[in-house]
This record gives C-alpha cells, sequence and structure tokens, in this order.
C-alpha cells in the first residue's frame, strides 16, 4: 500500500500466550483481532474493530488471561482465523470505498503481531492472508526516527495498547501525519528469492542462524516457510551435508539484517510439522563455507532465475543428458533443456552419479519428483529438492575430493626400510603424469609396462608408484610420472580403456599435486606378505632386492593408505 495514503488501518493482535515484547515466541495461536480506520484527509476517526479467535488448541496462558481478560469460554465460542480475516478484509474495504479511497496503509504500533503471529499461523495453516499484511509501518519506528530525543521506543502492555493506539495516540498520530510522510514501510516477502553467494562476499555475522533438528527430505523452501513473516536474503539458506553427502538435519539461514536474525532466534523451538527446531546464531564464516563458491560452471548453470531445483542422486554412471531427459518425460521439462542439466563429477572427470536439474515451475517439479526410486538402467534414482546453496556444497565437496580415496586412519609401526631417497615427486601443478585407475588386483609391475607398450620408454626413472590400501594390499590404483606433459597426454589419450586381463583400466592425466593431495603413509617395510614378491635368487648369485621407496616424511602426516613407488630397481648389496 502506499506509504502517503489518506486512509490508515490501525492494526492490533494478541495470543493465547505471551505478548507485549515476547508476542509470538512461544508458538501461541492468535485469539484477538482489533483495528480501526483513520481517515487523514476528513479527520475521521472510524468504528473500533474487536473481533474473537478461536484457536485450535482450546487454552488460554494464565499471563494472556491476566493482560487481555479473556476467558476460555469467550473464544470457544469465535470464529477460526481464516472466518476472522475474511471478516476484516471485507469490513476494511467496505469501509474504504465508501470514503471514496482505492488504497489504505496498515499501521502497527510493533511488527511482532505481523511478523512472529500473523504470517507464521496463516503459514501453517495454509491461509492465505490479504495483501495488506505484506506492507506496513511501524508507527513506534516512525515516530522515533522523527524524534529521536524521545528515548528507546517504549514496550507497551496490551492494555495500555488498547487504551491508547486506539484512541489517544490515533489523534496524535492524524496531526503528526499532516505533515510528515513514512519513510520507511516494512514489507513481508512473498517467497524465498534463489540466488549464489560468492567465497568473497562478505557476510555479517550478526544476520545469521543455524537451524538443528530438521526432516532430511526438507528443503529451502519449507525452512522458509518455517521462518514466514521474517526476511531471508537471496539465496539465504544453506543446507548441511554430512560426510556422505547426504543432508545432516542443520541448515544456515542468512536474514536481510539483524532485526529479523534476532526474531529468527524467538523461534528457537518452535515446530516443522511435529519436529521442534533449534535455533542458535552462527557466523558470516560459517555461511561461506557452506553456501560460498567460486566455480563459473555453477554460477552459469544458477544463473537463471525463479527455477526450482531437484537434485537427482544414484544415476548410472554411464547415463547421458538424453537419458536423464527421458527418464524425466515430457511432463516434466528441464528448462533450456541439456542445459538446465548438471552432472557432477570428480577433479579427474569421472562421475559421482549426482545431478541438479533446473524447472521453470512448481508443476514441473512436482512431476519430476513423482519420479523418486524409479528405474533409470539397472539402477533406482533419488529425487528430492534442493537448493543453490546445496548446488555449490556438493560441487565444493566432490572438486576438492582427492584422487586417491581414504580410509580411517590407524597406528604406523615405523620399521627398517631397504633404500630411503626420497624418490616420491615433489609437488607440482606440471601435468606431467597419468593415473590409472582400476587395474586388476594381481596385476604386477611387468603388466603396467606391458599395458604402457610403447610408451614404457617415457617413464622417468622410479616413475611408477603403486597405491596399496591399509593392509598392504592392491587399490587397484597407479600413478605413473612421464618425462614431460605432452608424453603425459599421449598415453591418456593412447590407453584410455585398453584393456589388462580381461579389465579395462581407465587412464587420466594428471599432475603430482593431484598424487599429493592426501598421500598415503609410507608402506610397511620391509615387503608385506601380501605385496609383489622380490625376485627370487639362487645360491650362486647375490641376492637382489626390490626397492620400496619410502615417501618424504612431510607427505605422509595423517594419511591412510600406502603409497610407493616401485618402478622396479634391483639394487646389489
Amino acid at each position: 500500500m502506499a506509504s502517503h495514503s489518506d486512509t490508515l488501518v490501525v492494526f492490533f493482535g494478541a495470543t493465547a500466550g505471551a505478548n507485549g515484547g515476547k508476542l509470538g515466541s512461544d508458538e501461541r495461536e492468535i485469539i484477538l483481532l482489533v483495528w480501526q480506520i483513520v481517515d487523514l484527509h476528513e479527520k475521521k476517526v472510524g468504528k473500533l474493530h474487536r473481533c474473537l479467535v478461536k484457536p485450535d488448541t482450546l487454552e488460554l496462558t494464565e499471563q494472556c488471561r491476566e493482560e487481555t481478560g479473556l476467558t476460555l469460554e469467550d473464544v470457544v465460542k469465535a470464529e477460526p482465523l481464516d472466518k476472522v480475516l475474511q471478516q476484516f478484509h471485507q469490513s476494511v474495504s467496505s469501509e474504504v470505498k465508501g470514503l471514496g479511497r482505492s488504497s489504505y496503509t496498515l499501521c502497527v504500533s510493533s511488527p511482532l503481531v505481523v511478523r512472529q503471529a500473523l504470517h507464521p499461523e496463516a503459514s501453517k495453516k495454509n491461509l492465505v492472508l490479504p495483501e495488506c499484511f505484506f506492507s506496513f509501518v511501524d508507527l513506534r519506528k516512525e515516530f522515533h526516527k522523527c524524534c529521536p530525543n524521545a528515548g528507546p521506543v517504549q514496550k507497551l502492555t496490551l492494555a495500555s495498547m488498547l487504551e491508547c493506539i486506539l484512541h489517544k495516540i490515533v489523534f496524535a498520530v492524524t496531526f503528526y501525519l499532516n505533515y510528515h510522510k513514512f519513510t520507511c514501510v516494512e514489507t513481508v516477502k512473498y517467497k524465498l528469492d534463489s540466488g549464489t553467494c560468492s567465497k568473497t562476499e562478505p557476510v555479517d555475522s550478526e544476520t545469521v542462524i543455524r537451524a538443528r533438528g530438521l526432516p532430511w527430505q526438507s528443503s529451502d523452501q519449507d525452512i522458509a516457510r518455517f521462518f514466514k513473516g521474517l526476511n531471508i536474503a537471496k539465496g539465504g539458506v544453506a543446507l548441511c551435508l554430512n560426510a556422505q553427502g547426504r543432508r545432516n538435519g542443520e541448515a544456515l539461514v542468512r536474514f536481510i539484517n539483524s532485526e529479523h536474525r534476532d526474531l529468527a532466534l524467538e523461534r528457537h523451538k518452535h515446530h516443522m510439522g511435529s519436529r521442534y527446531i533449534e535455533v542458535y546464531k552462527a557466523t558470516g564464516e560459517e555461511f561461506l563455507k557452506i553456501a560460498g563458491g567460486t566455480s563459473n560452471e555453477v554460477t552459469q548453470f544458477l544463473s537463471k532465475e525463479n527455477q526450482v531445483i531437484i537434485r537427482m542422486r544414484g544415476l548410472p554412471f554411464t547415463a547421458t543428458h538424453q537419458e536423464v531427459l527421458s527418464f524425466l518425460g515430457p511432463e516434466s521439462p528441464v528448462t533450456d533443456g541439456s542445459e538446465g542439466l548438471l552432472f557432477v563429477k570428480y577433479p579427474d572427470g569421472r562421475p559421482t552419479g549426482d545431478a541438479f536439474v533446473l524447472f521453470s515451475c512448481e508443476e514441473y517439479a512436482q512431476n519430476a519428483l513423482k519420479k523418486h526410486k524409479q528405474i533409470l538402467g539397472k539402477r533406482y534414482i533419488e529425487l528430492f529438492r534442493s537448493t543453490a546453496a546445496e548446488v555449490q556444497q556438493v560441487l565444493n565437496r566432490y572438486m576438492s575430493t582427492p584422487l586417491i580415496s581414504t580410509l580411517p586412519s590407524s597406528p604406523i609401526v615405523p620399521v627398517p626400510v631397504l633404500t630411503t631417497p626420497p624418490f616420491l615427486p615433489a609437488s607440482s601443478s606440471t601435468r606431467d603424469c597419468v593415473r590409472l585407475r582400476g587395474l586388476p588386483y594381481a596385476a604386477g609391475i611387468e603388466d603396467i609396462l606391458e599395458f604402457m607398450g610403447e610408451h614404457t620408454a617415457d617413464i622417468k626413472p622410479h616413475g611408477v608408484h603403486m597405491v596399496l590400501n591399509q593392509q598392504g594390499r592392491p587399490s587397484g590404483d597407479a600413478f605413473i610420472q612421464m618425462k614431460s606433459p605432452d608424453k603425459a597426454f599421449m598415453v591418456a589419450q593412447k590407453c584410455h580403456k585398453k584393456t589388462m586381463k580381461d579389465r579395462y583400466v581407465e587412464v587420466f592425466q594428471c599432475s603430482t599435486e593431484e598424487m599429493s593431495i592426501f598421500p598415503p603413509p609410507p608402506c610397511k617395510l620391509p615387503c608385506n606378505p601380501r605385496s609383489p614378491s622380490p625376485p627370487q635368487t639362487t645360491a650362486h648369485s647375490p641376492a637382489p632386492t626390490l626397492a620400496y621407496y619410502a615417501p618424504q616424511p612431510h607427505l605422509y602426516m595423517n594419511m591412510n593408505m600406502n603409497y610407493t613407488a616401485y618402478y622396479p630397481r634391483l639394487v646389489q648389496p
């Protein structure tokens, strides 16, 4: 409504529990609505309307009885909230029309009745509020702006507000408004604005909360509904994920200012369905850690405004864009076709089985969600609502995943090493290495050299690095240092998906930096019984040993897999 309308609707409400400065903090329902029209042009005050509201839970606190003078018998006979709101809308519309006006300004003595009581209750009961409740003026704030020397805004009791705000103050306000136009109209957002957040964006810690105890399937829209009446910043809901990439029941929420954050804290242990939600203070740093991102791919994907995001999990690794679009079907058209589909991948390009999909409207998204746990290929696919912050978080998580998988750590027992030169390479971003993934567990050095074929000549001395798991068994991975990036590129091109002992082996170009993101601890030496055995010797020749070179100490702190260079070199004693 216009901030300088000639018609005011002064509005007030009370709940079945705490009122005044704690209105709405105990999740009690509204039991009383009061309003009165003020005609500034004619300097007249309309009829005082006082309507009781019947709550679903028929119980009044002692504090409520004392402050309102109401009893349970009074509200039992009243109409429910939806009927009273209809009565309010019809009454105000009729009076305003009778004055020959087309608009009015809703005025309150405190925003709590709108933000903390009316909007949350209407949201829970799926009621549509009249438009006037999305734009209003706080008279006390306006008065304080005009008269800053009057001291802090006073907390009026229910009785004094009923006696003063609708009688004495109304006339003072009438005089005051002849010379003053409202400068700060407060609004309530109709819906959550999706968006992205950069890791370099400053986030005020006084605007962030942590919500805990959320149902795992809850979306950003569910969280926005829980905080209905308060304005969440654009892209301000960040669902937290656990180590497995699944939601852990927590979310970080960023509000537009500290006032709304403080009101959000008052909803501690309010309910979402049958679950109560804990609400605590959080920091801007925590929010950025979860919601911030730097990926241009994600930024471009999320650049389309007002899209509904669905996350797909469990996709076959070979799934293509077209197969996913066909799975979703014509009743769930994806925004811009393949452009609205983002596959999540590891740094080496391998698919994770996750994807995010954009839909232009709620109807298409709902149709897609009906495909939850249906089969694509030979796998059932999970679909659930997602957020821009979750897209960032999932991409951040997978893109920082080391190429070498990790296992729970275990104590490392120091043992003698046959040879100790630091043959593992220093960390470098030069992509002069290749990673072999999917090796047969029985594969030995000779098998790898045979697999490499003519490219064996381009391997650096001591450049074959086998990866063993914590038990000393082959992990199926190996890293090979080549003499140059060009040589590594050629190997990756020529040998990718070649067969070794009935298994195809994937070959990816990489750098020593990627090798040592999380390098494993040194091999338990001497030779682990499950590791390749040294060459057999005869009585007539010196016993050669296979050199298992230990990594440099600073590379294997707190790591979890055996990682050793054994490009075979016979060392004579």
